[in-house]
């Protein structure tokens, strides 16, 4: 059976693999993205990346972009409820699946198991379970390159905020950090990969530390 599929879109480097692992499957038809944005900033949450950089990133991919608006700060019953209502509107416009980028950890899987369960859309996980140092570097020779945009200082360098993602930086990762940080160490933006018909212009710009991450702002060119 077919399976009609939205994709859990971060921005990140880990979705944008998702996106190509999934144009790889022929069993699947890609609907679009579906985006959290905070409406205090304007920004992918968590990432901290500006709207106008996630729409260049949507038509980059040609896919159509949904974005689901979240408060500041957003306790989680307010995200749940938000991303319900995405899953029922998902579901009368004909999908089947929501997939995610998610690659190891059992609890953040289950989480959304249980959160879709009894939506009518089924979860997927085309990346789960690879390698995270062989899959990073996959990505990058590949071509997928990132820009590191939030920093948890607490678990990687601080000064990794505004660096680029390349085969370089996977290189250089340290033992204790997971080369993907699947366990939040870091967060991307993706600008350029075999998923995008053009790579995304955009520079790091300030850093600045909010709620103890650090943050680089991601300039569109």
């Amino acid at each position: 059976m077919r399976k009609r599929v939205v994709l859990s879109w971060s921005s990140g480097k880990d979705s944008a693999w998702a996106l190509e692992a999934l144009r790889a499957d022929p069993q699947v038809e890609l609907l679009g993205l579906v985006c959290t944005v905070t409406e205090a900033f304007d920004r992918v949450a968590m990432h901290g990346v500006r709207r106008a950089l996630l729409e260049e990133q949507a038509r980059a991919a040609g896919l159509a972009l949904r974005l689901v608006a979240l408060p500041y700060p957003c306790p989680n019953e307010r995200y749940e409820a938000a991303m319900r209502s995405f899953a029922a509107e998902a579901v009368r416009d004909g999908a089947t699946h929501l997939a995610f980028g998610d690659l190891f950890l059992e609890d953040v899987r289950r989480y959304r198991e249980a959160l879709l369960a009894g939506s009518g859309l089924e979860p997927l996980f085309p990346l789960w379970g690879r390698g995270t140092r062989a899959l990073a570097e996959q990505m990058t020779a590949a071509g997928l390159r990132a820009w590191i945009t939030c920093v948890d200082p607490r678990q990687a360098p601080r000064e990794w905020a505004g660096r680029l993602f390349d085969a370089a930086f996977v290189a250089a990762v340290p033992p204790q950090v997971d080369p993907c940080g699947e366990r939040g160490e870091f967060h991307t933006f993706a600008f350029a990969g075999p998923m995008f018909r053009a790579p995304i212009a955009a520079r790091p710009g300030e850093i600045v530390e909010r709620d103890g991450f650090v943050f680089a702002d991601l300039l569109p060119l």
